[in-house]
């Protein structure tokens, strides 16, 4: 081994924790609450309409609810779309 390919060894590994990702305070991204609330939505809306078959719940907050589970998978949707894309042009540069 060449004392030079040591040396870049060691100063890679000295440098490494500089490059990483410092997580944010609570161990949770935005990636994460967004998915959380995500499921939060989707599970208000599954709880609401589940509350409104069984007789719990009037028909506004159903209407509601639905609406905004609605907006979120369109929102999801948007979201994968989008990243989709991206990463198919980023497929298509040159290198």
């Amino acid at each position: 081994m060449d004392i030079r390919s040591s040396i870049a060894a060691q100063q890679y590994a000295a440098t490494r924790p500089a490059t990483a990702a410092k997580p944010e305070p609570g161990g949770s991204g935005t990636l994460a609450n967004a998915a959380r609330d995500f499921a939060a939505t989707l599970q208000k809306g599954e709880d609401t309409a589940l509350a409104a078959m069984t007789g719990g719940a009037d028909s506004v907050s159903l209407v509601q609810a639905l609406a905004q589970t609605e907006l979120a998978v369109e929102t999801a949707v948007t979201v994968r779309d989008k990243v989709v894309e991206a990463y198919q042009e980023i497929l298509r540069m040159p290198v």
